[in-house]
């Protein structure tokens, strides 16, 4: 190790002062043991913990893929605005599982960021499918984690949280392209359907209703009163092109889930971070221009997963962390009980996670180390949440939903919509029979 064939004094920050300590890092390490975690990440002497995501609707298994990119290529703008001939990604095809950990791998340029980008629904692909179960809740924090932050440094990190959920879901979401409608979309969304052998418009979606393995929508048709609201699949929607309005009801109901049962208080909101290292000095009493760079990174991870996500997704986490703090980033990825995908230049941290890789060159991705799925099968635990607290206390009782037995006529238009689903090479188990 270079620290310890170059250096001859060890400068430590502790206790907020700066001591010196003579000779190399293994003689530093013998007189403060509790730096082992320059050796090992394993022997960091803090912890993070992150929330549990929850329970995912119909995944009963660890292994089922609840977000999936298939044949996707995609290419930026050339000088005529069009995308370029010369695709930055082509035919990417990858799955990921609650139980997934993986490092992507790859140069440079080589377009890591441009696929995650696309995971999440921060960009759009040309070619493919980017399909994610209607429920799914990602934590997205992107290489340059300050641009969470940057037009609130001004405010404290618990006021930041609260900005960022104050409307039921997370601000962030709303300004990915996956829910901002073009206006080529909206002009085809006016158009005239015929309903009921009436020609309707569609005015709004209302809400959604389980619909056995997949979902109906509550449409609002314009000029007429909402007695006259109909549902229709979610299939048929999508087909009708409703697809980001759909995304969009699916997305209010899988935040209101992830939040139910956490008010959004600023004790609440203390505690969380907390548990990603962040002392309430720092967390609810100082504001976030004169955090350090790792502070703030802990502000923005924790502030991405106050929604207890079901996925997290980390461009470059390693940047700006500590070493005891790069060693509880690794223990809490290993406990955590979702999925994880995280680009990384730092072979000591991904190896001490994962041997799964996706490596991104020449437009390609190529994944190794996959866990073989039958081997691996392993049961998905959920907490059963059956109280919540509100923000004033007061204990909540929460009432399971009622489940509907289906019809033999509903049985064969969900059979349908499964078959139309995997002709679009969306995930279909035969376990959803039973969901």
């Amino acid at each position: 190790d270079w620290s310890s064939d170059v250096c001859s004094h060890i400068l430590h920050y502790e206790n907020r002062k700066l001591r010196t300590y003579k000779g190399n890092l293994s003689e530093f390490v013998k007189q403060k043991p509790e730096a082992r975690s320059y050796y090992q990440l394993s022997e960091s002497p803090i912890s993070f913990k992150f929330p549990e995501p929850g329970y995912l609707e119909g995944v009963k298994t660890k292994d089922k893929a609840i977000l999936k990119m298939v044949k996707v290529g995609f290419a930026y703008p050339g000088p005529d605005g069009k995308p370029a001939a010369k695709q930055t990604l082509t035919g990417v095809s990858i799955y990921i599982t609650l139980s997934s950990r993986v490092a992507v791998l790859g140069a440079n340029g080589a377009g890591k960021s441009t696929m995650i980008k696309l995971l999440t629904g921060e960009m759009e692909c040309q070619d493919g499918t980017v399909w994610k179960h209607p429920n799914l809740r990602i934590a997205y924090v992107a290489q340059h984690a300050f641009h969470h932050i940057e037009q609130m440094l001004d405010k404290t990190a618990n006021q930041y949280i609260q900005w960022r959920y104050a409307i039921g879901e997370d601000r962030e979401a709303l300004t990915k392209v996956d829910r901002i409608i073009t206006d080529e979309e909206r002009k085809k969304m006016n158009q005239q359907f015929m309903v009921e052998g009436v020609k309707r418009v569609v005015e709004k979606i209302l809400s959604r209703r389980k619909l056995k393995s997949s979902y109906e929508y509550e449409i609002k048709w314009i000029n007429l009163a909402e007695d006259k609201n109909t549902y229709i699949p979610r299939d048929e929607l999508i087909d009708m092109g409703f697809e980001k309005m759909v995304v969009e009801v699916d997305a209010k109901e899988a935040a209101a889930q992830g939040l139910m049962a956490k008010p959004l208080t600023q004790k609440n909101i203390m505690n969380h971070l907390e548990d990603f290292g962040l002392e309430p000095e720092f967390s609810t009493h100082s504001l976030m221009r004169g955090l350090s760079g790792g502070q703030k990174v802990k502000v923005v991870l924790g502030a991405a997963m106050w929604n207890n996500p079901h996925i997290l997704v980390l461009d470059e986490p390693t940047n700006y962390l500590d070493r005891d703090s790069l060693g509880a980033l690794a223990e809490a990825i290993k406990a955590f009980g979702g999925g994880v995908v995280m680009i990384t230049h730092n072979r000591e941290f991904y190896t001490a996670l994962t041997q799964e890789t996706w490596l991104v060159a020449d437009g390609k991705l190529i994944p190794t180390g996959q866990t073989n799925a039958a081997a691996a099968r392993e049961l998905a635990k959920f907490e059963v949440q059956d109280e919540v607290t509100d923000a004033y206390g007061n204990i909540i009782k929460v009432k399971a939903p009622t489940r509907l037995k289906m019809s033999n006529k509903e049985k064969k238009a969900n059979e349908k919509l499964r078959k139309a689903r995997k002709e679009r090479g969306e995930e279909v188990t035969d376990s959803e029979e039973d969901a």
